[in-house]
C-alpha cells in the first residue's frame, strides 16, 4: 500500500479503477447473445453470429448476431410501417419521446460510459465526461427541433425512412449525431452498429424501449460491411448517412447514384495544427495532447498534422517530449489514465504499417521512454508518438493514420502554413494556435476546412455544425444546417418525371439552306470572351417548325477544362462582398429587361408562344433581383456552446462549381441556377439546355455589358450528360448541380466519387421554374454554399 511520504516524492497516480459489476451483470444475462432490435423487439440470437472483445485484455464479452438481406428488409418494412405515424404526429408529441430519450441516457449514464469503455477501449474519464453528455445534450438540442420544426422549416418535411451506419471509434456518440436529428425531423430509422463496438447501440435500443419510443421508429441490425451494404442499397431506405473511411464513403456514393437517396458522409480526416511563433506553447502543447491523443488517436478530426513555425519549432518538439513521458497509457478503466487501447489487432497492425511507411521514407520518430513496455503489454496499446523531419508529400503527411501518431513540419510565414494545411484531399478540420486573433482569423478563412478551432481543438456541440469539404465528405450533423440533411422539400414527393430526352442532332450537312445571310456558329463563352469548340465540331438547333436556326458549338473535355481555368483565376469575385456583387446583379437585371424583347424573340424562335416568352423574360429579370437581395443577406450564426465560446458558422463559396441546365424554361432555368452560385460568391461552368441553348448564349452579351468579371460565368454547348460526366469528374470543380434525366443523375453521382464532390440533382424529376417555391429560394442558396464552423475561445 502507498504510504503518504512515498507519494509525495514520486507524485505517481495509484490505481483508481471504475466499478464494472452492473455492466458484467448485464452480459451476464444475455450470455447466449445479443440479437437484432427490430420493430421494438429484440430478435433472439442465432445463425451467423461475431465475437466482441475488449481491446484492453483480449477478453470475450458477448455473442452479436450478423444481419443478413432478410433481417434488412424485415427492419426497413418495420420502419416504413412506423414512419407516417411518426411523422403525423405534433412537433411537441416527438419532442417529449426525444427528451425521454435524454433523460434516460442521463439516469444510466454511468453504466453506458463503462460499456464504452469495455466495447471500445477508450478512457473511462473519456466516456464519463465527454462521450455520455454529448449524447444527452444532442437529444435534448434536437427535441427542441422538433418541436420547432414545421415552423423553422416551412415547406418541408420528413425525408422518410433513413439507413445509418456509424463507425467504431464512438459508438454511441456518432448513434446520436444521426438518430437525433433523424427523429426529430420526423423520419424513421435502421441503424447499421460498427462490427468492433456494437454494445453501447444495443443498450441504446433497450433504452428506447424503456422510454417508450413507439415500435419501428429506432431499428438495429448488427454485422460488418455486408449488413452496411444491404442496407446502403435497400429500396426502402430515402437517406443514407455514413460515418467511416473515405474508401467506404467512394463505395456507397457508387452504390447510391441514381438511386434517388439523399446522401451525407462524414468521411476522414488529415487535420492540421498550426502553431505561430506568438502561441501559448504550453497551452498549444495541452492542444496536441487533445488533438492527437484523445481517444488514442481514432478520431477522424484529430489534429495529426503539427506544423509549427521555424523560430519556436525546437522548443515546441522540447516541451511536447516532455508532456509525452508524462503522458499515461493502460487499462481504459483506471480513472487516471491519459489513453486506452486502441480498438482491435488490425488496427495496431495497419497504424504500425504506416509508422514504418514513415520510418522508411526518412522521417525521425520519438516514443516516451516507457513505449516498449505498452507496446509489449496484453491488449491493443500502442505509445503516443511523434515524428519530425516529416516531408509534405510523405505518407504519414498524407495519409490517415488513425492511431496516436503526430507528423510534425515547420513553416517560415503565415502564407506557407496555409498552403502546407490545404496541401491534403481531406479537409475536415484544422486547429490554430496564436496569440493574434487577426492572424487567427485571417488563417481561418482561407484553410479548406469544415471546422477550424483557434487556441482550442476537438470540441464538439450539437448546435454546431460538424462535416468536411474535399474528400472528408459533404452534409453536416448538427444545428440548424444538421436538421436540413433528413428534410425534404414537401412539392418534391409528388413531383412527375421528366420524359426522355432525345439524343441531339448529328453534327453532318443538313439541306435546306438558303445562302441569304451570313452563317453564325454561336460560340461559347469562356473567361469572358467569345471562344469555339476544341473539338472544331458544331451541332444544329432547330425553331418550332423545325426549321433550321443556328450552329452550336459540340463542347468536349477540353472546354470543359479551360472553363475551369477561366473560373480559378476569377477568385477575386469570391473575395468581393456581398454588397458588390449584388449590384452587379441589379445591373444584370436591369440590362436584361433593356433587351426583354429581343430575348422574347428568341425563345418565340424556338416554339415559345409569345406570351409564354415574355413571360420566362420577366420572370427571369425578377429571379436575377431575387438574388442580388440576398447576395448580402444570406449569411451565416453565431452560436454559444459555452459562455467562454463562440461558434461562428459561415457560408463559404464552393468557388468553382458546375451547372447542367435543364431543357424545359431554357433562358429561366439557366438563370434560375447560375444566378444563386454566382450570389454566394462562386464561379460557375456552366452547360445550357442542349436543345434549346441560343438564350443562354444571347445572355453572354448581357453579362458582357454589366460588370460581371471574365471567368464568373462560363458557358460550353453540347451534350448535357457528356459534359457533365467530365466535371463530375474533374478535380477542381468543387459541386455540381445537374438538372437533367434521371439516367444522368446516376452517372455523375456515380462518377463524383472519385473526388466526392456534392452533387445537387433533380433524379430526372420536373420542376416548375417559373413557382416560387421550385424555381427559386432557400434550397439553392443553401445548395450554392459549405458551412464552416470556427470555434473560438474569448475571456480566457
Amino acid at each position: 500500500m502507498n504510504q503518504i511520504r512515498d507519494i509525495l516524492d514520486t507524485m505517481e497516480y495509484g490505481p483508481a479503477p471504475e466499478d464494472d459489476k452492473d455492466v458484467r451483470a448485464w452480459l451476464t444475462s444475455h450470455k447466449t447473445g445479443f440479437g437484432h432490435f427490430i420493430g421494438g423487439e429484440f430478435t433472439k440470437p442465432g445463425g451467423k453470429t461475431f465475437e466482441v472483445h475488449n481491446p484492453a485484455n483480449t477478453e470475450k464479452l458477448a455473442d452479436v448476431a450478423i444481419a443478413d438481406a432478410g433481417d434488412v428488409d424485415t427492419a426497413v418494412a418495420a420502419a416504413n410501417r412506423a414512419q407516417k405515424k411518426w411523422q403525423a404526429l405534433s412537433g411537441n408529441q416527438r419532442a417529449r419521446h426525444l427528451y425521454a430519450l435524454a433523460r434516460h441516457v442521463q439516469k444510466h449514464a454511468r453504466f453506458l460510459a463503462v460499456l464504452e469503455t469495455l466495447d471500445n477501449g477508450k478512457t473511462i474519464r473519456e466516456t464519463r465526461d465527454i462521450d455520455i453528455p454529448l449524447v444527452a445534450r444532442h437529444f435534448y438540442h434536437h427535441a427542441g427541433w422538433a418541436e420547432l420544426c414545421d415552423t423553422a422549416f416551412p415547406g418541408y418535411e420528413a425525408a422518410g425512412v433513413c439507413g445509418q451506419i456509424i463507425p467504431w471509434n464512438f459508438p454511441l456518440l456518432m448513434l446520436s449525431w444521426k438518430v437525433a436529428p433523424a427523429l426529430a425531423a420526423g423520419c424513421t430509422v435502421v441503424l447499421k452498429s460498427a462490427e468492433h463496438t456494437p454494445l453501447s447501440a444495443i443498450a441504446f435500443a433497450e433504452i428506447c424501449a424503456e422510454a417508450g419510443l413507439p415500435a419501428g421508429v429506432f431499428n438495429l441490425v448488427n454485422g460488418a460491411g455486408e449488413t452496411g451494404a444491404a442496407l446502403a442499397g435497400h429500396e426502402g431506405i430515402a437517406k443514407l448517412a455514413f460515418t467511416g473511411s473515405t474508401e467506404v464513403g467512394r463505395l456507397l456514393r457508387r452504390q447510391t447514384a441514381g438511386s434517388g437517396k439523399k446522401l451525407s458522409l462524414e468521411l476522414g480526416g488529415k487535420s492540421p495544427f498550426i502553431v505561430f511563433d506568438n502561441a501559448d506553447i504550453d497551452a498549444a502543447v495541452e492542444g496536441v495532447v487533445d488533438a492527437i491523443w484523445f481517444n488514442q488517436g481514432e478520431v477522424c478530426c484529430a489534429g495529426s498534422r503539427a506544423i509549427v513555425q521555424e523560430g519556436i519549432a525546437d522548443r515546441f518538439h522540447d516541451k511536447l517530449r516532455a508532456r509525452m513521458e508524462k503522458l499515461r497509457v493502460g487499462d481504459p478503466l483506471d480513472k487516471s489514465m491519459d489513453m486506452g487501447a486502441v480498438v482491435a489487432p488490425v488496427q495496431i497492425r495497419e497504424i504500425t504499417a504506416k509508422v514504418e511507411a514513415g520510418l522508411a521514407e526518412g522521417a525521425t520518430m520519438w516514443q516516451p521512454s516507457w513505449a516498449r513496455t505498452v507496446s509489449n503489454a496484453d491488449g491493443c496499446f500502442f505509445p503516443p508518438t511523434l515524428f519530425t523531419h516529416v516531408a509534405p508529400s510523405s505518407t504519414l503527411a498524407q495519409e490517415e493514420v488513425f492511431g496516436p501518431v503526430l507528423a510534425s513540419m515547420t513553416f517560415r510565414t503565415p502564407g506557407e502554413a496555409v498552403q502546407l494545411a490545404n496541401n491534403s484531399r481531406y479537409g475536415l478540420a484544422a486547429s490554430i494556435w496564436s496569440q493574434n486573433l487577426d492572424e487567427a482569423f485571417d488563417a481561418a478563412r482561407t484553410l479548406k476546412s469544415g471546422i477550424v478551432w483557434i487556441n482550442s481543438t476537438n470540441l464538439f456541440d450539437a448546435s454546431a455544425g460538424f462535416g468536411g469539404y474535399k474528400e472528408s465528405g459533404f452534409g453536416r450533423e448538427g444545428g440548424r444546417e444538421g436538421m436540413l440533411e433528413y428534410l425534404v422539400p414537401s412539392w418534391q414527393k409528388k413531383a412527375k418525371s421528366l420524359p426522355a430526352s432525345d439524343p441531339l442532332p448529328a453534327p453532318t450537312p443538313a439541306p435546306g439552306g438558303s445562302g441569304a445571310g451570313l452563317d453564325r456558329t454561336v460560340k461559347m463563352y469562356v473567361g469572358g470572351k467569345q471562344a469555339r469548340p476544341d473539338s472544331g465540331y458544331s451541332y444544329p438547333v432547330s425553331g418550332k417548325n423545325g426549321q433550321h436556326l443556328a450552329e452550336v458549338g459540340l463542347g468536349n473535355r477540353k472546354d470543359i477544362r479551360n472553363a475551369v481555368d477561366a473560373a480559378h483565376k476569377a477568385s477575386g469575385w469570391s473575395g468581393m462582398t456581398g454588397h458588390a456583387r449584388a449590384q452587379v446583379l441589379y445591373f444584370l437585371a436591369e440590362n436584361l429587361e433593356l433587351r426583354a424583347a429581343e430575348f422574347a424573340a428568341r425563345l418565340t424562335e424556338t416554339g415559345t408562344s409569345s406570351s409564354a416568352a415574355k413571360r420566362e423574360v420577366e420572370a427571369s429579370v425578377a429571379r436575377i433581383m431575387h438574388y442580388a437581395a440576398w447576395a448580402d443577406k444570406y449569411d451565416g450564426a453565431v452560436r454559444a456552446p459555452d459562455k467562454r465560446m463562440l461558434t461562428l458558422a459561415l457560408n463559404e463559396p464552393w468557388d468553382v462549381m458546375g451547372i447542367s441546365c435543364p431543357d424545359e424554361a431554357p433562358l429561366l432555368g439557366f438563370v434560375s441556377l447560375v444566378m444563386p452560385a454566382i450570389a454566394m460568391g462562386n464561379r460557375v461552368v456552366v452547360t445550357p439546355s442542349p436543345r434549346q441553348p441560343l438564350s443562354a448564349c444571347d445572355f453572354y452579351q448581357v453579362l458582357d455589358t454589366s460588370d460581371v468579371p471574365g471567368g464568373v460565368v462560363n458557358i460550353i454547348t453540347g451534350d448535357r450528360d457528356t459534359l457533365a460526366d467530365t466535371m463530375a469528374k474533374h478535380d477542381d470543380i468543387a459541386a455540381l448541380w445537374y438538372f437533367g434525366s434521371r439516367e444522368g443523375t446516376e452517372l455523375v453521382e456515380r462518377e463524383s466519387a472519385g473526388n466526392l464532390k456534392p452533387v445537387w440533382a433533380n433524379n430526372g424529376k420536373a420542376r416548375d421554374w417559373f413557382d416560387a417555391t421550385q424555381g427559386q429560394g432557400e434550397e439553392f442558396l443553401f445548395r450554392a454554399v459549405r458551412i464552416k464552423t470556427i470555434w473560438t475561445p474569448f475571456g480566457v
